[in-house]
C-alpha cells in the first residue's frame, strides 16, 4: 500500500473520483479510473485508489516508484482540473513560463492610479454574493465564468519592476474583484510585500469571514499593517440579506475584527450605505469600532456611498443619495457622535500624488495583439501587446488568434479594446 500527501495539501474520497484541496483554497478532482488506467499502463498491475485521512491511497502494489510518478501525475494536470472552492469555478493558475504580463487588466496583476498605493491582486473571486456587488462577484455571480491566480514568485516580480518605478514609501494595498483571503499564498505576499525595502504599508481588503484565530496571528507575523473590514449591518438577519449568502456569520466577523485589533493590525470598517436599509445603522457601527479600538493609526470608518454600476448587482431596495447629500450626512454624524475622521481625504492614509507608469497605449490606437487567456465574462478574451494585457470585449476571438485592436480605454493603465479588421 501506497499513502501519498502532497505539500500544503489532503486529499478527499468522493466516490468515483478523488479531490485534491490546495492550500484551503483550491481544489482538482481526478477520477480514479484515470489514476488506476496510468498506474496499471506504467506498472503492469490494477490498483485500488481512494482517500483516507487526507492521505490518497494506493493499494495492490508496493513499488515505491509509484508515490513519486502519480506526485508527478497529479502536479502536471493540476492546471486542467483546478477550481475554486468558492466559486467553483475554473481557475487559469497564471506563472511566469505563460509571459502573462501583470499590468493592463482590472481583475489581477497590479494596478497604479498615480499615488504611492499600488493595489495588488494576485487573484480574483469571492466567497460571498453581496447583493450590491459592483462586479458580480460570488458563488452566485450569473456573468462571471472564470478566476485567475497568479503565482507569489511572479506577482513579486512584477511588483519589483513597480516599485522601483514608483520610488519608496509604498503602500501595498491587497484588494480585487472579489476577497484577496482566497489567494492561496497570502500569508507570503503578505510578509513578501512587508520586506520589500521600497513599502512601508502593507494594507487589505477583507469581508472577514476567512479570518480565525490562527491565521490572523500570522497575518500580524507578516506585517500586514491595516484590514479595512466590509461590514454591512450589525443584525445578524440583515448582515444575511446584505452579503448574499444565509450562512454568514456576523458574530465571527466581529469576533474576527477585536482579534486583529488584538493582533496589531489596524482596523477600519468599511460599510457601503444603502439609504433606507442601513444608514440608520451608521452609529452603532462608530460604538462598535470604539469598543474594539479601531482606528488606531488611521480612520476608524470609511463609509461608503452605495452607487449602481453596469455589470454590477444593483439591488432595487437601494436609493441613490447623491455625494454631496452624502458627505453633508457624514459631517453631520461627525458632530453628533465626535467620531473623526469620516469624511476621509487621500491624505488620512498617507497618500500622495506619483508620477504614473507611462501609458502604452493611447485612446483610439490601433495596434496588432495576441490572444492569450479568456476573459471572465462572455465575449470578453485578455491579448498582449507592448509587455501589456488588454481586454478584448465584443469579440469571438480564441487564444492564439492575432487579432487587430483599437483601445477605446487607458485609464489608470487598465487598457480595454474592441477588435477590427
Amino acid at each position: 500500500m501506497i499513502k501519498i500527501k502532497l505539500p500544503h495539501s489532503y486529499f478527499e474520497d468522493l466516490g468515483e473520483s478523488v479531490r485534491l484541496v490546495w492550500r484551503n483554497t483550491l481544489y482538482a478532482d481526478f477520477e480514479k479510473k484515470i489514476l488506476a488506467k496510468v498506474i496499471k499502463k506504467k506498472y503492469r498491475v490494477r490498483p485500488e485508489i481512494t482517500a483516507e485521512k487526507g492521505y490518497l491511497i494506493i493499494d495492490n502494489i508496493d513499488d515505491p516508484d509509484v508515490e513519486k510518478f502519480v506526485e508527478f501525475f497529479i502536479s502536471n494536470n493540476l492546471g486542467a482540473f483546478l477550481k475554486s472552492r468558492y466559486t467553483r469555478r475554473e481557475v487559469i493558475y497564471i506563472h511566469e513560463g505563460m509571459n502573462v504580463p501583470l499590468l493592463g487588466y482590472n481583475a489581477f496583476g497590479l494596478i497604479d492610479r498615480g499615488t504611492n498605493l499600488i493595489q495588488v491582486r494576485g487573484s480574483s473571486g469571492c466567497n460571498l454574493s453581496c447583493i450590491f456587488c459592483s462586479v458580480d462577484e460570488g458563488p452566485y455571480s450569473r456573468t462571471r465564468r472564470i478566476d485567475y491566480v497568479v503565482d507569489i514568485d511572479y506577482l513579486m516580480k512584477w511588483f519589483d519592476e513597480v516599485a522601483r518605478f514608483k520610488g519608496k514609501g509604498l503602500e501595498a494595498h491587497l484588494d480585487g474583484q472579489g476577497e484577496p483571503l482566497l489567494y492561496p499564498f497570502i500569508v507570503e505576499l503578505v510578509q513578501a510585500l512587508k520586506e520589500h525595502p521600497n513599502v512601508d504599508v502593507v494594507s487589505m481588503q477583507s469581508n472577514g469571514v476567512l479570518l480565525n484565530d490562527k491565521l490572523v496571528e500570522e497575518l500580524a507575523e507578516a506585517g500586514l499593517d491595516r484590514i479595512n473590514l466590509s461590514v454591512h449591518s450589525l443584525d445578524p438577519e440583515k448582515a444575511k440579506m446584505l452579503m448574499g449568502m444565509k450562512n454568514y456569520d456576523l458574530n465571527h466577523v466581529l469576533e474576527m475584527a477585536e482579534a486583529l485589533v488584538n493582533a496589531g493590525i489596524d482596523v477600519l470598517l468599511a460599510p457601503v450605505i444603502i439609504f433606507g436599509v442601513n444608514d440608520n445603522e451608521a452609529e452603532a457601527f462608530i460604538e462598535f469600532a470604539r469598543k474594539i479600538g479601531a482606528g488606531k493609526r488611521w480612520p476608524a470608518l470609511g463609509f461608503q456611498n452605495y452607487m449602481p454600476y453596469k455589470f454590477g448587482r444593483n439591488p432595487a431596495i437601494a436609493r441613490l443619495v447623491p455625494f454631496k447629500k452624502f458627505y453633508e450626512w457624514l459631517r453631520e454624524l461627525e458632530k453628533k457622535t465626535g467620531m473623526k475622521p469620516l469624511v476621509l481625504r487621500p491624505e488620512h492614509f498617507g497618500m500622495h500624488r506619483r508620477k504614473f507608469i507611462p501609458l502604452a497605449f493611447r485612446t483610439g490606437e490601433v495596434v496588432k495583439a495576441e490572444v492569450v487567456l479568456p476573459g471572465r465574462i462572455e465575449g470578453e478574451m485578455l491579448a498582449v501587446a507592448r509587455n501589456r494585457l488588454i481586454e478584448v470585449i465584443n469579440t469571438n476571438a480564441r487564444v492564439g488568434d492575432k487579432i487587430r485592436v483599437k483601445i477605446v480605454r487607458t485609464r489608470h493603465g487598465i487598457y480595454v479594446g474592441t477588435p477590427v479588421k
